[in-house]
């Protein structure tokens, strides 16, 4: 028996930029497997380009004008109940336009890789039976991201499952995949000296890759900068993503400087961790992911509370990533950690037990799995106003 392939659609959000990688890597594996109706909805974007605009703007700026707000409201909500008055409102936000893509689209399954969950209660308005899974992609588990109409969940870390258990989430709808990534980011080996990035690197420097995100929001750069290249010990990679004004300001405080280079938006990330010797970086999970699966070491700077702080505490706990809060420490801690190889031999021993670089393909294996074992015992559609058949993920 002949079973067709599934239409996939990954809702994402474009707040940062780790929510879009992710879908583009899972995108990305399901078509390498022959199966390319895949369509990415940013459904905020698409249902509200202005409020998804502002939201956007206030998401940003709390990184640096309200970070303890953000965070306060964050593990505020931390543990709430998906049936709350408040996680209702905010996730019934786009119900009219994801109607409207799923007619026009006609999945056979949802992926979120953003906890916008209106999908469940869309479900039970409009009769739909639509197969859901969530991607999560931090290293903490937030109530956002937690439903009981939600048929499978891939999370980063055993610790991760273990909480969502406590929290009434059955064990076999949780499978410990780790974080989508890139599939460059599977790779092992390190780059030449002349790393294939538009420079030549010196081998008789420690290299630093200093990231401060997709939208250069991370504090203290030039501080960091000034420390690290006191002494000559080091040379310095320093992406200042699509903040412009970040990047003009290291370029007029080091533009001439020989151990520092400046790179704006970058997509060679592997390509940069792997010719790198550690990496200074606000704690994104999937930073923090292609960091683990490139062996890098992590230096945490400032992480803002909410979701990045967590995710930095969890790696420090685990001994693999270290937080500091002001230049002179974090200078400390690289040099502590560089000129003593047995600790850097500890943290890249912590760091086997927890990267996954073929999490895409756990994940994507996983639902073809399940797809094609239910798909060839009942046809499965999926159309509102009408109860097809439930494909079940088990």
């Amino acid at each position: 028996m002949n079973v067709k392939s599934p239409k996939i659609m990954i809702l994402y959000a474009s707040y940062g930029d780790g929510h879009y990688r992710a879908s583009k890597a899972i995108e990305a594996c399901f078509r390498s497997k022959g199966i390319h109706d895949v369509v990415l909805l940013d459904l905020m974007a698409e249902s509200h380009p202005r409020l998804n605009e502002f939201t956007k703007f206030i998401y940003l700026t709390s990184f640096q004008a309200l970070p303890f707000l953000y965070g306060w409201i964050y593990n505020a909500t931390k543990d709430l109940r998906s049936e709350s008055a408040l996680l209702r409102a905010v996730n019934a936000i786009g119900t009219g336009t994801l109607k409207k893509a799923i007619r026009q689209h006609e999945p056979d399954l949802v992926i979120h890789t953003f906890p916008q969950l209106i999908l469940p209660e869309l479900s039970k308005r409009a009769s739909l039976s639509l197969p859901m899974v969530n991607v999560i992609t931090d290293f903490d588990v937030h109530a956002r991201w937690l439903h009981s109409g939600v048929h499978r969940y891939y999370v980063a870390t055993e610790d991760m499952k273990r909480e969502m258990i406590e929290r009434g989430v059955p064990a076999e709808r949780i499978l410990v995949s780790g974080i989508p990534l890139r599939p460059d980011f599977g790779r092992d080996e390190q780059p030449p000296a002349d790393t294939g990035i538009g420079l030549t690197l010196n081998p008789g420097k420690k290299t630093i890759l200093l990231m401060a995100g997709a939208y250069g929001v991370m504090q203290g750069n030039r501080e960091i900068c000034e420390a690290l290249l006191a002494g000559g010990d080091y040379q310095i990679l320093a992406v200042c993503g699509r903040n412009q004004e970040l990047y003009q300001g290291l370029a007029s405080d080091f533009g001439d400087h020989p151990d520092i280079h400046l790179f704006g938006f970058v997509d060679e990330v592997a390509e940069f961790m792997l010719a790198s010797d550690c990496m200074i970086t606000k704690p994104g999970g999937i930073t923090l992911s292609e960091a683990l699966a490139c062996r890098l070491p992590l230096f945490l700077y400032r992480p803002v509370p909410g979701q990045e702080l967590n995710n930095a505490r969890y790696l420090e706990k685990k001994g693999i990533a270290r937080i500091a809060a002001d230049p002179v420490s974090l200078r400390a801690e690289i040099d502590a950690l560089l000129q003593d190889g047995g600790q850097l031999s500890t943290v890249m021993a912590n760091m086997e037990n927890l990267r996954k670089p073929m999490a895409a393909e756990v994940i994507v294996n996983d639902i073809l799995e399940q797809w094609f074992q239910s798909a060839s015992r009942k046809p499965v559609t999926a159309q509102i106003g009408s109860a097809p058949p439930r494909l079940v993920i088990h």
